[in-house]
Parts: C-alpha cells; structure tokens; sequence
C-alpha cells in the first residue's frame, strides 16, 4: 500500500512535535517529503534537522510540489489558560490576536462535540479587552435545547486548572489538565487511562504525540476516498466559526475584515 506523503507548512514548535508524532506510525504509511516557511533557510535548517527531503520558501511552491499528497498547516497554539499578554501574535489585531481563537476555540469544539453537533438556541459572552482591541478574558454560556448548558471561560491573563467535565443525569465524566489532549478520563469516580506511545524525541507541548491520531485518521480518510471526516465534518467546522464570531460581535473584537453590523445574530 503506498505511503502517505505529508508536506508540513511552518517550521514552528507544533510542527516539530507532529512530526514527533509521524515517527509513532508505521513509516511505510507515514513519510515526510517536503517543509515550507516563509524564511527558507529556517526551512531548510529544519529539513536537514529532520531528515526531510525538500525544503521551500513558501506555501505555494510545496502546494505545487507533486510529490506531496497532504498538506499540515500548523498553527502554534500556546498553552491553554496561561499568561499570553507578553507574547506579540496573542495580543496584535493584524495577526488574529486574542485568547478567543487561539485556546478559546478548544473549548467551543468541545461543547459542539458533547452536544453532537447541535447549534446553540442563544448565547451570551462577557468578557475584558486587551489595549490592542483583542479579547483577554471571556466567559461563555452556550444555551441549548432542553434547558442544557455549556459554561466555558478562556483566559490570557492567568494560568486556570484546564479541566473539564459532562455532568448528566447518570453521573458525571471528568477530563483532568490538558483537557484538548487528554490521556485520563474520570467516570462516576473511576479513572480510566490511555496512555501514549513514548516520544521519539523531545516535544514542546503537553501530549503531542497524540497528533498520531490525527494522521492516521487523515490518511484512513484518503484511503477510503473521503474528502471530509465524519468525525469533524465541513459542517462541524462552520458551526464552530459561527459560534466564535458571535461571541467575538457581543465581546465587542472586530478585525479590519469583519463587517459584523450587516450580520444577523442568528442565536437568538
């Protein structure tokens, strides 16, 4: 069965701790051939530090490159709920700045996963703005269907314990630290483990050699001639982005490209 062959956009800490990752997988399914990043000789110091064949100066020219078959872009995400105010991208608007779609996003992906997919019948968010016009602090309810709730905070001021947990009728599900990559679930008291295969080299961030996971389910996706995953569908993915922009419209963070008076609140 042919290989997999991933082009990897960025030289930064995330995508060294996947390509940590792929050396997990069986190397005839998984095969690096080429980096890009906008600074070729940082692409080419990473290339030569990891082995990979080809190195580029941008995005378009690996696109172009016929030998890749996937294209990872990695976006750096610090850690979540931890001090980020010092950090330029975390607070300049012109990057995206702001603790909403930079950790903020986990948690809204994980009520959009609890509640399989439902949209939210309202919202409301609150929360403190950076001097840079980014967000620093929020606090969300997501309401839904049945008189059910998701009550999610994101901060970039302070560290926060990062847990999680689903409390339903039957009992309750815990997710300790770390609650985007977790290896522990806590079910009605009783602690269930999965533990991650060793790292072949040293990673930057909590649990990255979970990022295996991803790929191979990327490639069970190409194998069978998908062009979405059922896990985290196309539809998944818009509701999650509507879902931030309304927050980001009652938070009151616009970026040069919103136009959010002729968006209709479609939450209410």
């Amino acid at each position: 069965m042919v290989a997999t062959r991933w082009g990897i956009c960025s030289a930064g800490k995330i995508a060294h701790d996947f390509l940590a990752a792929l050396k997990t997988l069986p190397p005839e399914d998984h095969q690096v051939v080429a980096i890009a990043s906008r600074d070729l000789s940082r692409a080419e110091e990473y290339a030569k530090t990891h082995g990979i064949p080809k190195a580029y100066g941008s995005y378009a020219e690996l696109a172009e490159d016929p030998d890749v078959a996937i294209g990872d872009v990695m976006v750096l995400h610090a850690e979540f709920g931890s001090p980020q105010l010092s950090i330029p991208r975390c607070v300049e608007k012109e990057l995206g700045g702001g603790g909403l779609l930079d950790i903020g996003c986990y948690c809204i992906q994980f009520a959009c996963m609890v509640f399989n997919g439902e949209k939210p019948e309202s919202i409301l968010a609150s929360g403190f703005l950076h001097n840079t016009g980014v967000d620093k602090t929020v606090s969300i309810i997501l309401n839904y269907s049945r008189h059910r709730q998701a009550v999610l905070t994101c901060t970039m001021t302070a560290k926060m314990p990062n847990r999680a947990s689903i409390n339903g009728t039957k009992g309750m599900i815990e997710i300790p630290s770390t609650f985007w990559c977790p290896t522990e679930l806590v079910v009605n008291g009783q602690r269930e483990s999965f533990p991650l295969p060793p790292s072949p080299m040293p990673v930057h961030f909590s649990n990255s050699i979970g990022l295996r996971y991803e790929a191979e389910h990327v490639r069970q996706c190409l194998l069978q001639g998908l062009k979405e995953s059922p896990v985290l569908t196309h539809a998944d993915s818009a509701l999650i982005n509507s879902i931030l922009d309304e927050i980001r419209r009652q938070v009151g963070v616009l970026y040069a490209q919103d136009d959010m008076e002729h968006i209709p609140n479609s939450f209410v």
